[in-house]
């Protein structure tokens, strides 16, 4: 399966421009510049890179933030990278705004950056983007968590446990599309915050980690210990809420849904942790980046986005297994086979 979906992507990017062999592209470097080296998307991310790297003969390095939101350390990256001569950079930015001058800098040195996962803002700063389309999974968790509440909805009581105080792209768009799914107006599409709907009991950031999760969950249930929805920013962050919920006894009361899709994520939507979760492939957007970087050092040719898309999409897909009535899902079973392909 896995095998299926990446043949399909590889052959839409490349449109049958043969690769050169490995001794052809000894002389062909990339970068990798993830926000931190502990989240296992972003591990699954340098396995992709680093795979495909080998394949190719492309000489990889990668770099990555101590925290989520370090956009110091992946300033210092590009840094790096144009001074080693790299041809192209593939990035998942902390800081979708603030990184696009350094952005800019590299591709004035001639270097091909890629934002991988997470848009620039604007997403036209990078010479072309990898990604889920956010704005979809965020939906899909909206609509299913709206659909298994039925007219519960209607009343509910949600959280968001976001990603960093910058709002970078990603955040905004999962943030914007579960709100769309579920049925609440997000006032301003590129900005968190601002809605008025008295559903919403509030926003905490977690810096995408289980730590944070924990911690703004606990500061949503000063808020308002009755609230029983939680849309998290990836799966870490919706473990750590789950932990701050059974250590008051509400881990039963409350809907996690989330994204990212990864192994454990899988696992915790299995055991019962995560409601369900929009699926990605890291994997893929790693593997197609090096490609393309390969590609543009031989040929100077960008890769295209998808068809009617400002980006390449690389899919995204619902995992839960309380499929709910309109909303397409796979289950736990399928979700393990094709986690983070």
């Amino acid at each position: 399966m896995k095998k299926t979906v990446l043949s399909t992507a590889f052959g839409a990017l490349a449109l049958g421009v043969a690769f050169a062999s490995p001794s052809q592209a000894a002389d062909v470097s990339a970068c990798l510049i993830t926000k931190t080296d502990t989240n296992p998307f972003f591990v699954k991310m340098k396995e992709g890179a680093t795979a495909k790297a080998q394949e190719l003969g492309v000489t990889l390095k990668a770099y990555a933030g101590k925290v989520d939101g370090d956009h110091d350390s992946q300033v210092a990256a590009i840094e790096s990278c144009i001074a080693d001569g790299a041809k192209g950079i593939l990035i998942a930015a902390s800081d979708t705004k603030a990184i696009v001058d350094q952005v800019k800098k590299a591709q004035d040195a001639g270097v091909l950056v890629i934002a991988l996962d997470t848009p620039l803002d604007p997403a036209t700063a990078a010479d072309a983007t990898f990604a889920t389309d956010n704005l979809l999974a965020g939906k899909l968790i909206g609509q299913w968590a709206a659909a298994t509440m039925g007219e519960g909805a209607k009343t509910a009581k949600v959280g968001f446990l976001d990603l960093t105080p910058s709002q970078p792209t990603v955040d905004v768009l999962r943030d914007q599309g579960f709100m769309i799914g579920f049925g609440i107006d997000p006032k301003d599409p590129n900005k968190i915050g601002d809605e008025d709907d008295p559903r919403i009991v509030g926003h905490d950031v977690t810096n995408g980690n289980e730590e944070g999760g924990r911690t703004a969950m606990e500061n949503l249930l000063q808020k308002d210990p009755d609230i029983n929805v939680i849309h998290t920013i990836n799966e870490p962050a919706a473990v750590g809420a789950y932990q701050a919920l059974k250590a008051v006894g509400k881990e039963k009361d409350v809907l996690i849904v989330s994204v990212d899709g990864g192994c454990p994520g899988v696992k915790s939507v299995a055991e019962g942790v995560i409601g369900a979760t929009s699926q990605q492939y890291p994997l893929m957007m790693a593997s197609l980046g090096i490609e393309a970087i390969k590609k543009f050092a031989e040929t100077g040719e960008k890769p295209k986005p998808t068809e009617g898309k400002d980006f390449f999409d690389t899919g995204v897909a619902l995992v839960t297994d309380k499929p709910a009535a309109g909303v397409e899902s796979i289950d736990t079973k399928v979700g393990t086979d094709k986690c983070w392909g």
